[in-house]
């Protein structure tokens, strides 16, 4: 393991196309589609709101990166030790590719629309029927630096792709690019924000126990990107290891969605509770039913407009009126439709990649929402 400025696993760097143009009225997109990851104010008003639009937040970014599918299908290799995932046996004659390429499609467009800077990359593979889930295999962090994380199961590990790391590069500003993938080949694994639930303000990496968050390597990432481990274990109704932290909590700037239920030690969720409580934030507790929902795989994300949670529909309609309420205190709340997304176990917050970077251009790490597709060519 160590620092890298040449990623190896490159494919696919072309980009295509500018789908779509979104934001304010008077930005207009520039003519070369080369440059086309800004749009340009033409009076001050929009220069203005492009300046206010790019106001950073720790915790909430405004750029992500996305992954399309092509041949979207559950993960067979997976199904062991993710109890959110659907069973394959189940699906039966559900178009699950289609469908997904859909639905993605839905999330990048809306989130563009609502100013979010998003970063879409295609997979026309069939060899990584998890790739839609980027946010486990690499994180990005303030000061330039980006992890590359050791992933559980071995057909997740050709999901990590040279041209997103090279985008980052290219758009943002990257000191340093720290890989851990080789940490797979000692059955060491810790799956990114998947795994690792981040409070950038605090630097805390919230971890629940499982065989996808190894504790050495969870120790060696907060060593090296300063962040405090905080490790506890967690389980469904049954018993059984909940396989990514973020299925169980999200850490918005005001809020934390936290599923404590699952922790069954009454004194290690007492510690948890307290913790989040004194990083300033309200806990909204969900119920094993409600993370079932995947209402803890939600994500704060900052749009032109303010701040807003990222959810999808399935998750947003299990919320009682009161934890609605809780919510509403501190932002909106934008919801998708992902329900085949979601047979693999997964929904919203695992769908984006954050990007706490500075942008080269705009000296920012929000755009004000431009929606940029890159084609996989192999």
């Amino acid at each position: 393991m160590g620092s890298t400025n040449g990623f190896s696993a490159a494919t696919n760097k072309a980009p295509f196309a500018s789908l779509a143009r979104h934001g304010f009225p008077d930005i207009a997109a520039p003519n070369e589609p080369e440059n086309g990851l800004f749009q340009h104010a033409r009076t001050n008003r929009a220069r203005k709101a492009v300046r206010h639009c790019m106001t950073r937040s720790a915790q909430a970014p405004g750029s992500v990166v996305m992954v399309r599918p092509h041949q979207f299908s559950p993960n067979p290799a997976t199904a062991v030790d993710n109890v959110f995932q659907h069973d394959l046996t189940k699906i039966g004659s559900i178009p699950t590719a289609s469908l997904a390429y859909e639905e993605v499609s839905n999330v990048a467009e809306r989130l563009a629309s609502h100013g979010i800077r998003v970063h879409l990359f295609e997979d026309t593979g069939s060899s990584t029927p998890d790739s839609v889930f980027p946010n486990n295999w690499f994180s990005t962090h303030a000061g330039g630096r980006v992890a590359i994380f050791p992933m559980y199961a071995a057909n997740r590990r050709a999901e990590r792709r040279g041209d997103i790391i090279d985008m980052l590069k290219s758009q943002y500003v990257v000191e340093d690019v720290v890989d851990y993938s080789e940490l797979e080949k000692d059955q060491l694994f810790l799956e990114g924000t998947g795994a690792m639930v981040l409070d950038y303000v605090e630097r805390v990496a919230y971890t629940t126990r499982s065989c996808r968050a190894n504790e050495q390597t969870l120790n060696q990432f907060c060593d090296e990107f300063d962040f405090e481990p905080v490790l506890f274990d967690a389980t469904d109704e049954a018993g059984r290891a909940i396989y990514h932290t973020n299925v169980m909590m999200c850490l918005g700037t005001g809020f934390a969605l936290a599923g404590l239920e699952a922790i069954a030690d009454p004194e290690s969720r007492a510690d948890l509770r307290l913790r989040l409580e004194r990083s300033g934030r309200e806990v909204i507790d969900l119920t094993q039913l409600q993370l079932r929902e995947f209402a803890g795989n939600a994500m704060e994300l900052k749009g032109c407009k303010g701040h807003f949670v990222a959810m999808s529909t399935r998750a947003y309609q299990c919320l009682e009126a009161a934890q609605l309420k809780a919510l509403d205190r501190y932002c909106q709340t934008m919801t998708f439709d992902v329900p085949t997304i979601e047979l693999a176990g997964g929904s919203v917050r695992c769908m984006l990649a954050g990007i706490h970077l500075t942008s080269r251009e705009q000296n920012s790490t929000v755009g004000p929402g431009p929606l940029v597709a890159r084609r996989n060519e192999s």
